[in-house]
């Protein structure tokens, strides 16, 4: 079991003079957090949805940067590796909106031709994305007793971030690329959300890692929570949560991102091997990003709460680094 407090009711995020409250720091099993967030320049905001599927992989981004709107879509065609996206960059993030609360609410982001929009509620999610060439309308539903993992993370009291990471939702509909109509859904295919509120320091660097397969599922993440108390790792299985309280080791090759990555820890003896690697870079001096996200397939084990060894074998995903200054 973790040393870290799980949160059973809700609570906000922030004093009313904009710092951390103290009682917010800990962990969830639902989104119970109000994201109340004053002050401006270091507030980001955004929902990330991650779809897998036999054929495609699909990544969307809605998200304010206070400054900056920064929104994208994403597919990667398994089958023959042809990446597209669709990415715009909108001042000020004019237009975006964002519940304060994760798990309800609609999200709607616009920019140039492209727009998505998520609308949630008890039963789940609707997810809509369009640009030109590109349209994906699925369904999300929210299983029965399905739970997710909610982590605060204290830098400080002005720096501190909220994250709800979802992973082996089940996910069903339509995508549409360049004008032919492809089915979503089946066993294989599942759907992550990363739910992010926070006020963040100028430079960071993140790893993050997620996988599924039908009744298994893992989160995990790396650097970006060091030395806070706080983790963002956790098993699923079947559903249920089990919360992972140690700091992970990572290890993989920043000269050839297709190598084996290796994350290790006293519950966790994973190895992921990549399929894709899917590159980005922005630099415009005092902004930069240079992400690696590479899509492959874990194997290993992790250990339920109870000490049961639970296989990894099979689970497709991903892991990437982040580097940000922002």
């Amino acid at each position: 079991m973790t040393h870290e407090p799980e949160l059973t009711s809700p609570v906000d995020l922030c004093l009313p003079n904009g710092r951390l409250n103290p009682a917010a720091v800990g962990w969830t099993r639902r989104p119970l957090h109000r994201a109340n967030l004053r002050g401006w320049g270091r507030t980001k905001r955004w929902e990330y949805w991650g779809i897998v599927t036999p054929d495609h992989i699909v990544g969307l981004v809605a998200s304010s940067l206070d400054y900056a709107g920064v929104h994208g879509i994403y597919v990667l065609e398994r089958a023959t590796g042809r990446e597209s996206s669709w990415d715009e960059v909108v001042p000020l993030a004019r237009g975006a909106r964002f519940p304060a609360r994760g798990g309800e609410g609609e999200v709607e982001v616009r920019g140039g031709g492209l727009a998505i929009g998520v609308r949630q509620g008890p039963e789940g999610a609707s997810v809509r994305a369009v640009a030109d060439g590109v349209r994906l309308a699925v369904e999300v539903p929210l299983p029965p007793g399905h739970e997710s993992l909610g982590v605060v993370v204290p830098w400080s009291r002005t720096r501190f971030q909220y994250t709800v990471k979802d992973v082996g939702r089940p996910v069903r509909g339509t995508l549409e690329l360049r004008g032919e109509t492809h089915e979503v859904g089946g066993p294989e295919a599942f759907a992550v959300l990363d739910h992010g509120r926070g006020r963040w320091p100028y430079a960071v660097t993140w790893n993050w890692a997620a996988g599924a397969a039908p009744g298994r599922a893992v989160q995990f993440g790396g650097k970006w929570t060091d030395g806070t108390g706080l983790t963002e790792n956790a098993l699923v299985v079947d559903g249920r949560l089990h919360k992972i309280g140690e700091e992970l080791r990572w290890s993989y090759d920043r000269s050839d991102w297709l190598r084996t990555w290796r994350i290790d820890g006293e519950r966790v003896t994973a190895r992921f091997e990549p399929f894709h690697e899917k590159a980005s870079r922005v630099n415009l001096g005092v902004v930069a990003n240079e992400t690696h996200q590479c899509f492959g397939r874990f194997s290993g084990r992790a250990l339920a709460d109870d000490g049961t060894e639970v296989s990894l074998d099979g689970l497709v995903g991903w892991a990437e680094e982040a580097r940000n200054r922002w």
